[in-house]
């Protein structure tokens, strides 16, 4: 079962831009078997999008991998905006993906917010899901919120200092309102500084070893989608009431998950990953103790490629 790499390079095989409401276009694409185990890969941000690599968690000959870019981020248009991008949008956005692709039900994998929306998407609807495969827990909660913005200081000050410093002494009381503000600021000159403070300080809590590099302030348009459209969310709670997706945990709690976290994950810290896994006994949680925040992590990468071979082997 052990395997510490992820699985070849491999190209899409069918790309596609799926109209939406409002203006917005979803990105998506596929590849891997055709009549294989259906996979979705929700990216974190919210605001990031896919990368290749993201294809590579899965073996091509078992699994039918479906990767799209959200609202606002990655390939999918229009870049960084705010209009009509919710929790209920991209769940709906989900739902015309799966209808599209002609998917009875799917495997849903996904780390960070892409775990919050898996959640989400999976008790909104249970009866489309085969199971889960998690990390770094995100539970959308206020006390989740407010660690990003004040508590991550506790293991990275340098980085959080840099982060409120960034700001007039007069506005550094309210973080999440003042950053908001100058990320929806049209004027690139007041968006992009912003959208580079943002990005640094979570650059540096989101690996056990951050690497070294100096604080940039001028971010790419990427950049920016993150930034911008995840003070969006939490703005206004991510979309969701609080603790509502442990209350509705009976929903999906028949359904098979793995839940991987990492010991020293500074940005969705363990105690998220265990009240979830405490609510969900029949799940399997892993910690993996010498990794932070990212997939990429060598023990975390292991742990989530396990499990999916794990899966696949499950389901014959």
């Amino acid at each position: 079962m052990a395997r510490k790499r992820l699985f070849s390079e491999i190209s899409p095989q069918k790309t596609g831009m799926l109209p939406l409401d409002h203006g917005h276009r979803m990105y998506w694409e596929t590849t891997g078997k055709a009549n294989g185990i259906p996979v979705l890969f929700l990216h974190g941000g919210p605001g990031s999008g896919v990368v290749p690599a993201h294809r590579r968690f899965f073996r091509p000959s078992r699994y039918r991998i479906v990767l799209f870019d959200q609202r606002g981020g990655g390939k999918s248009t229009p870049k960084a905006s705010l209009l009509a991008n919710t929790t209920q949008h991209l769940i709906r956005d989900i739902e015309k993906l799966r209808r599209h692709l002609g998917i009875e039900r799917w495997l849903l994998f996904g780390g960070s917010w892409g775990s919050t929306l898996a959640l989400a998407y999976g008790q909104a609807h249970p009866e489309r899901v085969l199971g889960f495969i998690l990390r770094g827990i995100f539970l959308g909660r206020a006390q989740e919120i407010d660690w990003f913005l004040h508590g991550m200081q506790t293991f990275r000050p340098e980085a959080a200092r840099a982060f409120r410093e960034f700001l007039p002494e007069k506005e550094q009381a309210t973080l999440l309102k003042s950053y908001f503000r100058r990320l929806k600021h049209p004027d690139a000159a007041v968006h992009l500084p912003a959208a580079g403070a943002w990005s640094e300080y979570e650059r540096a809590c989101a690996s056990l070893l951050p690497g070294p590099g100096p604080v940039r302030r001028e971010a790419s348009p990427g950049q920016l989608a993150i930034a911008r459209i995840e003070a969006h969310y939490m703005a206004h709670g991510m979309f969701l009431k609080e603790n509502a997706l442990l209350d509705h945990l009976d929903r999906i709690r028949h359904l098979p998950a793995t839940l991987v976290q990492g010991r020293y994950d500074v940005i969705c810290p363990p105690r998220t990953a265990a009240a979830l896994a405490q609510g969900w006994p029949k799940a399997a949680y892993r910690v993996i103790e010498n990794a932070g925040h990212t997939a990429f992590e060598p023990g975390i990468l292991e742990a989530l490629v396990q499990a999916t071979e794990a899966f696949a082997e499950g389901r014959g």
